[in-house]
């Protein structure tokens, strides 16, 4: 079985949101890192810019409903941004799309100082 890699670049936009830029599809066996960063993440506002995820599978679409859980219960914002049509369709299909705020923009960001 092929290991699929899904990067992580984690960014600061201008006004203070965090920004996450996903590379790789999002799946069972690549998401644990995305679902920790998720978890441990107290910024006010998070965007997860999609547009260079090719796909994502039932796992990767409960990480995302997790993360809109948790930060639906710490009245805290998440933006799912550039989502690819392929993406969209499958959080329409499972019904979860109903969720989630869409954004076809990213506000410009920077690398994050660590």
């Amino acid at each position: 079985m092929r290991q699929e890699t899904l990067t992580i670049e984690d960014l600061t936009a201008a006004n203070g949101q965090r920004i996450l830029r996903l590379n790789g599809p999002l799946v069972l066996s690549n998401f644990f890192d995305l679902q920790t960063m998720l978890r441990e993440d107290n910024s006010a506002s998070l965007v997860l810019d999609l547009s260079n995820v090719p796909y994502i599978d039932s796992a990767g679409i409960g990480a995302l409903v997790c993360a809109y859980v948790h930060r639906q219960k710490n009245s805290r914002t998440l933006v799912l941004g550039r989502v690819p049509e392929r993406i969209r369709t499958a959080l329409k299909i499972t019904k979860v799309d109903q969720f989630f705020v869409f954004s076809d923009e990213v506000p410009p960001a920077q690398a994050a100082t660590a």
